[in-house]
């Protein structure tokens, strides 16, 4: 069992951790020591940090209304890089 980091919550690990299990599906390299299992792999990488979920910033559509349906969302590669 893998341990989640302090001050994450755990539907943000779970959630993190399961966007990164898909990633690594699609093929991206992994950042830790390979597991037998896609979805152990993605949990050891946000455990050590080497995978950070996306926080919203200020002023977004999302922060704006957080209701909002995902297709309404700007997608994380559009999002201009904070100053």
């Amino acid at each position: 069992m893998v341990r989640r980091p302090d001050g994450m919550n755990t539907f943000e690990f779970v959630i993190l951790s399961a966007l990164r299990a898909a990633q690594l599906q699609r093929g991206c390299t992994p950042r830790v020591e390979r597991s037998a299992k896609t979805a152990v792999t993605a949990q050891n990488e946000v455990a050590q940090g080497k995978v950070l979920g996306m926080r919203v910033a200020p002023g977004s559509l999302a922060a704006a209304d957080p209701l909002a349906p995902a297709d309404q969302l700007v997608a994380a590669d559009t999002l201009a890089p904070a100053d």
